[in-house]
């Protein structure tokens, strides 16, 4: 092995390793659920909202591709789970793996549609996409019980020994072992040779071109994996909670998770998780406290983290500028 390649081996080892930070999440993870015993359908929640806004951090943050309608993918995975256990078999993991791949190829057929034009051109054509599967949902009542939603769901033991209970204690393990393995996958994408070429495209896409990486073949590979997670993550929630309504597919999905990741940040996988954390634990509080208006809170919040991270991005932008004349500065003083 060359001196470069070793070099470079090494940084991607050490990329992938896992930090302290890391195992103390996943283990506090864990205990949650022996801690909180009356809290396991919250927690179910925050894992699948957590993956859910991973699948969209996938594309947001590592290409910068804006979309306003994830919920067609989150939905698409749903029903998909809903309709195998109705119909096929009431096996959860095939139909969490039937979920993803059905997500996945919808995400492949339309992430062409991604490739050219503007931010504004996408989050249309996103948004347009979630709108159609929406309403055909709605009216195809024959299959997906149009508004009324499709009931009876249900699933059998994880293995043939864990069985879904009340309580959502076994859900709650589930999605979060679910969780736990996409994010596995999912950390050794973005921390990999192709995830550092993302990087380079959402950065600058003439010049990642000019170094010979193509950008759209990778958008099309990265926009399906995302929809692939987007799916698992309705497929989870269908599972856990035994019905699947047009609800899933509402702009209101794609809304929540697009503030999920501003809560938590974007481009870093564990932002979608904590985010999911920050935003459930504050929707349940508020709506206690303030039924009728914690979603005013939950906007005033947002407006204050924008204008928070502005006011640093200026002052690191004003000290970039001054780095320059104050060296400058020290020279000139040392010369004379």
């Amino acid at each position: 092995m060359s001196g470069s390649s070793a070099v470079a081996a090494a940084f991607f080892r050490r990329r992938n390793s896992w930090k302290p930070l890391e195992i103390g999440f996943w283990i506090a993870s864990v205990g949650v659920a022996f801690l909180l015993p009356a809290q396991q359908l919250l927690l179910s929640e925050i894992a699948i909202l957590g993956l859910f806004a991973v699948s969209l951090d996938l594309i947001v943050g590592y290409v910068g591709i804006l979309s306003l309608g994830h919920a067609a993918f989150f939905g698409v995975g749903a029903y998909a789970a809903g309709l195998f256990a109705l119909h096929v078999s009431p096996e959860p993991l095939t139909g969490l793996v039937a979920a993803g791949l059905l997500a996945g190829v919808l995400g492949f057929l339309t992430s062409f549609l991604v490739l050219r034009g503007s931010d504004l051109t996408r989050l249309m054509t996103t948004f347009g996409v979630s709108m159609l599967l929406a309403e055909a949902a709605n009216q195809a009542a024959w299959l997906t019980g149009g508004a009324d939603g499709m009931s009876g769901i249900v699933i059998d033991p994880i293995a043939g020994l864990f069985e879904f209970d009340l309580w959502g204690r076994t859900g709650y393990l589930y999605s979060l072992g679910v969780l736990f393995l996409l994010m596995l996958a999912a950390r050794r994408l973005v921390h990999s040779p192709f995830g550092l070429s993302l990087k380079a495209i959402k950065r600058n896409p003439r010049r990642a071109a000019m170094l010979g990486i193509g950008a759209n073949r990778r958008i099309v590979v990265i926009y399906t994996i995302s929809a692939l997670y987007a799916g698992m993550a309705g497929g989870l929630l269908a599972q856990t909670t035994s019905f699947v309504s047009p609800d899933v597919l509402a702009f209101h999905r794609s809304a929540d998770v697009l503030l999920v990741l501003v809560l938590g940040g974007v481009g870093y996988l564990y932002g979608g998780i904590v985010g999911a954390v920050v935003f459930t634990l504050l929707r349940a509080w508020l709506s206690v406290v303030t039924p009728q208006y914690w979603m005013f809170w939950i906007g005033l919040i947002l407006v204050g983290l924008v204008l928070i991270g502005r006011d640093r991005l200026n002052l690191r932008f004003l000290f970039r500028r001054l780095r320059p004349a104050t060296r400058a500065a020290e020279l000139a003083r040392e010369q004379a």
